[in-house]
């Protein structure tokens, strides 16, 4: 039956944004070294993980906004 719904046309929507979200984590975790949270608790590990995900979309952010042209010598 999971390769039956794997081989629809939603299966292989399903695996883009699936594989979209796993690069994401993947990049957390070698990166910007969150492979092991260092702050305690819900609170602290949620808050950890808040400011690397910012720091991933602003990085991501500055990709997207082109660099202004040198001025001419």
């Amino acid at each position: 039956m999971a390769r039956e719904i794997m081989g629809s046309q939603e299966g292989r929507a399903s695996k883009r944004q699936r594989k979209k979200i796993e690069m994401l984590f993947a990049h957390l975790k070698r990166i910007l070294k969150l492979d092991r949270l260092r702050l305690r608790g819900p609170n602290g590990a949620r808050d950890e993980f808040h400011l690397a995900a910012t720091a991933q979309n602003l990085r991501k952010m500055a990709k997207l906004i082109p660099m202004p042209a040198p001025a001419p010598a």
